[in-house]
């Protein structure tokens, strides 16, 4: 099977043939701007332009998903993940004045998706003058393009809500936006969605792969009709569209939950799987994983550039500075950007005995890869530990140990009242070893933006709320049951009595841990506010509702005719 990569060297010459981006809202000064290309207006009809921008407007995926800054506006600030002790933009999860329309990374992720946005535009609307292409591979091609477009303008109205819907090409600079309504916005976007149905490639996996499919088109229409059922502008048919759309993810295309949880984040082949419906692309290469400007120029220094699926770098414990241990690929580099919560340890992720994914998830063992004798740190049983190469030299038993046991062991042991924002569990799904040395920060692994126990569990939120609560109970029984230990699959199953909305919670924040997702679920369901008080101390005295939107970048406000008159600022910011 082919896979898709993009050559974004071309694709981002290529950009500029649509202004380089909606540059009303991109460039720092776009009077002053000048466009400079030595790509003309007609290469996108050739064969060769027309699939070098279809492949740009891909690449803007890469600007969102597997990236710092989309991991900061979709984790933080949540009720499973907590700041680490480095890093910055942590008022994405105080929700303090840190957060604000001046911050940069917002600014880049709105850059970014119109970028895209506008690069699809361009495809649509001259895909009629390419030349050298079937009929066929046209309209598919524009499908994808309608995808694409669709997933942006999601991903942007439900982290700012309405913004400017531009649905036709921007080829000049531009002081004239506006902000869609509401209505306007799921208009928009479920009629690109459910466009797009009939001309995608009816697989489970494109001939070309990588390529958007009608499933992973009928995925994100669950996703987002659940987002409409709760939203100003929600209709009596919105979860029973969304369960029809998940349950023909599930029954239509062969997808299959794989057997062992732990599989399904294999890196390497293993990442085309029975189970990924759509996965954002990397690869060894750094000129296909570069990120597009101006993210890979703008990224703050210490935080790792935008090349490649560089979220390795960020659930990791400071492992390398411990008694036995020094940095290592395997263990990856430690940036200690996100903990998580107590709450997420011990209340999700609280039951261990069946349910093999807290195992799955996180890391509980390092080996000794600095043999010698040390003092010790956080571990008072003991006042020194000896290792040999291989030896076990930390464990995190996941519960207290008593003094006397823990002096019984060899090793330190990292009990959870010694958890602080240096030591804590590190999740393992976006582990990279494959990375050439320690210190290489660009990742090669895909981001698996939609999986099938995601799909299941969609399903059965829409089950419940059409209260079908026995089929919702079976729906998130399929996940539980792949989620068991060998000999357990019995006790992880719930009744009917148990298939409550509290629970579906935290069944999917056992299953989609750190999946850049979650602030989008508890936005969608309305429970940010009641979440952050529940489980995030640093921010239970600040959190309001106003924070189930970010601001607007000052920089597009400042940019439209009439300022904030034109184009508001959202409530409170």
């Amino acid at each position: 099977m082919k896979r898709i990569y993009f050559n974004l060297k071309k694709s981002i010459a290529l950009m500029s043939f649509g202004v380089f981006m909606l540059i009303s809202q991109s460039c720092s000064d776009f009077l002053k701007e000048e466009i400079v290309s030595g790509v003309g207006n007609d290469y996108i009809n050739t064969p060769a332009g027309f699939n070098a921008a279809i492949n740009s407007a891909y690449a803007s995926l890469r600007g969102y998903y597997g990236t710092q800054m989309g991991l900061t506006v979709t984790e933080y600030g949540t009720d499973l993940y907590a700041t680490g002790a480095d890093g910055g933009y942590k008022g994405f999860h105080f929700y303090d004045s840190q957060l604000n329309s001046q911050v940069d990374w917002l600014k880049l992720i709105w850059d970014e998706l119109y970028r895209g946005i506008n690069t699809c535009n361009a495809v649509i609307e001259r895909a009629p003058k390419a030349t050298g292409l079937t009929d066929a591979l046209k309209k598919q091609r524009v499908a994808e393009m309608k995808f694409l477009r669709g997933h942006y303008y999601f991903l942007l109205f439900q982290q700012f809500g309405g913004v400017d819907l531009r649905l036709t090409e921007t080829l000049a600079p531009t002081k004239i936006t506006k902000r869609a309504t509401d209505a306007e916005m799921y208009t928009a976007i479920l009629a690109d969605l459910e466009g797009a149905l009939p001309d995608l490639e009816n697989k489970a996996k494109s001939s070309d792969y990588g390529r958007a499919t009608k499933a992973a088109a009928e995925h994100l229409l669950a996703r987002v009709y659940l987002a409409k059922a709760n939203s100003t502008v929600k209709a009596p048919d919105d979860y029973s569209k969304a369960a029809t759309y998940a349950q023909n993810v599930i029954s239509n295309y062969g997808f299959k939950l794989l057997p062992d949880f732990a599989s399904v984040f294999a890196q390497g082949a293993g990442e085309i799987n029975d189970e990924v419906i759509f996965a954002v692309q990397y690869t060894t290469d750094p000129a296909t994983n570069l990120a597009p400007d101006p993210l890979n120029n703008a990224q703050p220094s210490g935080d790792g550039n935008t090349q490649g699926n560089n979220l390795h770098l960020f659930f990791g414990m400071q492992y390398d500075t411990q008694a036995g241990m020094t940095r290592d690929i395997f263990y990856d580099r430690p940036f200690k950007r996100l903990r998580p919560t107590k709450y997420c340890l011990e209340t999700v992720f609280g039951e261990r005995v069946n349910d093999s994914r807290y195992k799955k998830s996180f890391r509980d063992t390092w080996l000794s890869n600095l043999p010698g004798t040390y003092n010790t740190a956080f571990d008072a049983s003991k006042a020194k530990v000896t290792f040999k190469a291989g030896d076990t030299a930390i464990f995190i038993p996941g519960f207290e140990m008593s003094l006397a046991e823990r002096a019984k062991r060899p090793y330190q042991v990292l009990v959870p009242s010694a958890y602080n924002e240096a030591l804590f569990p590190t999740l393992v799904k976006f582990m990279d070893p494959l990375r050439p040395d320690r210190t290489y920060a660009p990742g090669s692994r895909d981001f698996l933006a939609f999986r099938l126990a995601d799909t299941y569990l969609m399903l059965a939120e829409a089950q419940l709320f059409l209260n079908k609560i026995p089929e919702a109970t079976a729906a998130v029984n399929a996940v539980r049951t792949r989620a068991a230990f060998p000999g357990k699959a019995a006790a992880m199953q719930i009744t009917p009595a148990q298939m409550t909305f509290d629970f579906l919670m935290d069944e999917r924040g056992r299953e989609l841990a750190g999946e850049q997702i979650r602030w989008m679920d508890l936005k969608r369901w309305g429970k940010l506010v009641e979440r952050v008080k529940l489980a995030n101390p640093q921010a239970a005295g600040n959190v309001k509702e106003i924070h189930n939107l970010r601001p607007i970048p000052q920089a597009q406000i400042d940019r439209t005719d009439g300022g904030a008159a034109s184009f508001p600022q959202n409530p409170g910011y």
